[in-house]
């Protein structure tokens, strides 16, 4: 009888989740997940956990299938050439097959006094840290919140909502990956829950202290508690480990999202970089990036060639506190477009968002392979990009010979 093959994920977030469950379709396919904690995190929730109304986790057996093994623990080097996995732990994990679905966090904010004094929110002890020290906050305490991209807009909203004071620096403009359309909806509903929003170039965050906000104009703000949601990173085990990332430390694949340096190791996620053209770290990608990171996974057990990637974007939501939200509807190459659903209607289908998302993780746990990956098909901008790229790569021809 012919031994399992093993195949271990790394990272138990939106992607690993859904690469973990898909691979329980075969029965000669052994699955281990890796995770750091025994809780699945949803992190499109995180804003709400410091606001309150959601403490963002969900238990794994509601969203992770009965034959994924889990191992709470955390990799601290791939060993490539030997096909195992070191723990922090002490212990050692091999595998034939590897999914590299480790996610993003918190970015370095590499401005002075944000690391001692800011409070970042991208991980769930972060925003676990954070809950305690706005509820001692007293109500007309200051609340500085940095970044304008979505987790941003959501958090001074919640927060705004709840009758706390809170200022929004953008460094830049608000909601960038918004129409703007769409962006005066959100800086209207943000007005009227009393939300500051500061934009422009002067706008930016130069230092941070104990209790104020200094900006690029001059201004300083003052902060009892200051929030900082700009810019995501991703862990660094892939470089570590000798492993080639793109300059952010994702994981560089090719477009069926196998490590250009070993064909056992397959990225999804946050964490992996397709032809150097990362897709927009989020859910909407990490979840349709873990299903098709899978389907490489088990094309390779068959012998057969991979199917490349081909995903295409809805748009953006974006929640308003609880009575309001937004969403962005976009081209499929993931650019906005004018039209967009505001107000309680936003929030609803941000609300069914967030539930469709655990649902479609359960789903696939009780019936692997059924998440489809036609609905989130269409790269035909990709592909345009990619050939883009590979012109700009191509060598210069040689120059002609003169004729005799």
């Amino acid at each position: 009888m012919a031994e399992n093959i093993d195949v271990v994920v790394i990272g138990g977030g939106y992607a690993g989740v859904m690469a973990a469950n898909r691979l329980t379709q075969r029965d000669d396919v052994t699955v281990t997940l890796i995770n750091p904690r025994p809780t699945f995190v949803h992190r499109v929730r995180l804003h709400q956990l410091v606001g309150g109304s959601d403490d963002a986790v969900v238990d794994y057996r509601e969203v992770l299938g009965e034959g994924v093994r889990l191992v709470v623990d955390t990799v601290s080097r791939i060993d490539a050439a030997g096909r195992s996995l070191a723990l922090a732990s002490g212990g050692t994990v091999g595998y034939d097959y590897l999914i590299y679905a480790v996610g993003s966090g918190s970015a370095d904010p590499r401005v002075p006094g944000a690391a001692e004094f800011a409070y970042p929110i991208a991980g769930l002890e972060e925003a676990q840290r954070l809950r305690p020290v706005v509820e001692a906050a007293s109500a007309t305490a200051a609340v500085t919140v940095v970044g304008a991209g979505p987790t941003g807009i959501e958090t001074a909203a919640e927060l705004a909502e709840a009758g706390r004071a809170v200022t929004l620096v953008c460094g830049g403009v608000l909601g960038p990956y918004l129409h703007p359309r769409g962006r005066r909806s959100v800086a209207k509903r943000l007005a009227a829950l009393g939300v500051t929003v500061l934009q422009g170039s002067g706008a930016k965050v130069t230092a941070v202290t104990r209790d104020a906000v200094r900006l690029g104009d001059g201004r300083e703000l003052p902060s009892a508690v200051t929030i900082w949601t700009a810019g995501f990173g991703v862990p660094d085990l892939a470089a570590r480990s000798g492993l080639s990332t793109d300059a952010l430390g994702r994981l560089r694949t090719d477009e069926t999202l196998t490590s250009v340096d070993d064909v056992r190791i397959v990225a999804a996620g946050d964490s992996a970089a397709p032809s150097d053209l990362p897709l927009r770290m989020s859910c909407q990608a990490a979840m349709p990036l873990g299903a098709r990171a899978a389907d490489t996974v088990l094309s390779r057990i068959d012998g057969e060639r991979p199917a490349p990637l081909n995903q295409a974007f809805a748009g953006q939501c974006i929640s308003l506190g609880r009575r309001s939200g937004i969403f962005q509807f976009a081209h499929r190459y993931d650019v906005a477009v004018w039209f967009h659903i505001a107000g309680r209607p936003g929030a609803k289908l941000k609300e069914k968002v967030c539930q469709g998302i655990v649902k479609h993780l359960a789903d696939e746990a009780h019936k692997p392979g059924s998440y489809s990956l036609h609905r989130v098909s269409g790269g035909a901008k990709r592909q345009q990009l990619l050939q883009a790229e590979q012109r700009q790569e191509a060598p210069a021809p040689a120059p002609a010979e003169q004729a005799a």
